[in-house]
């Protein structure tokens, strides 16, 4: 039977660090210093001579994008391919994955880093967002470990507040980028009014001339559009 004290460390170990990610989470803090933190937490708890978070590029590829390690040779380690690798499989098949001895394990492709590092044992468990795998997120032990339930647990939990930051952090980019196009373009138009009656000319007429006048000065339309009002209103004082 499993040790009730030592189950309720584990419970306790969780709690806490489910908290501190948490608030990590509410944070304004920038997105590479909120998962910085969320692996650093992770490896204390969990005990971890390395802790790393891995997401998926548009190339299909895994790539470290935080970890608390300060090993250059980790973490500038060759991205991994999708289905490659532990990591690859994890990100592939979307289930938790756990190896006694990444040094030794052919399914891990780094194996030379590992003994380089004096890696042994991996658990490593998917990033989700709706129902959709990003990424993985790693725990490597200094020493041979056998994963608990209650490990698994706490690593999925962590992974699943990790993902929620960056499904987030995408759409306060992707809302900003919005907002910033729709400005723009509010802009454009305005300018272009501006030159339609200023030399009697045609929409698009006005946009092209906007247009080459931006690719001759290597400016962009918008800083061009705001030049033609500036100058607009000027005239209107003077």
């Amino acid at each position: 039977m499993p040790n009730k004290s030592s189950s309720n460390q584990d419970s306790k170990q969780i709690l806490e660090a489910l908290a501190k990610i948490s608030e990590a989470v509410t944070s304004d803090k920038y997105l590479d210093d909120i998962l910085k933190l969320i692996v650093t937490v992770t490896a204390e708890v969990m005990g971890s001579k390395i802790c790393s978070l891995m997401l998926l590029n548009d190339k299909k590829e895994l790539v470290v994008k935080a970890t608390q390690s300060i090993s250059d040779s980790y973490n500038q380690k060759p991205n991994i391919k999708l289905g490659d690798g532990l990591a690859g499989l994890v990100a592939s098949e979307g289930k938790p994955l756990t190896s006694d001895d990444v040094r030794e394990d052919k399914r891990y492709v780094n194996r030379d880093i590992a003994k380089k590092e004096g890696l042994y044992s991996l658990l490593c468990v998917p990033l989700r967002v709706k129902g959709e795998i990003i990424g993985v997120l790693n725990s490597y032990t200094s020493k041979p470990h056998k994963f608990s339930d209650a490990e698994i647990i706490m690593l999925n939990s962590v992974a699943n507040q990790a993902a929620i930051v960056i499904e987030n952090f995408r759409l306060v980019v992707e809302t900003k980028v919005v907002k910033e196009e729709l400005e723009a373009r509010k802009i454009i138009e305005r300018a272009k009014g501006i030159l339609m009656k200023r030399r009697n000319l045609a929409e698009d007429e006005a946009y092209s001339l906007m247009r080459k006048y931006s690719m001759d000065n290597r400016k962009t339309i918008k800083e061009v559009a705001n030049a033609i009002i500036l100058n607009d209103e000027m005239n209107s004082i003077s």
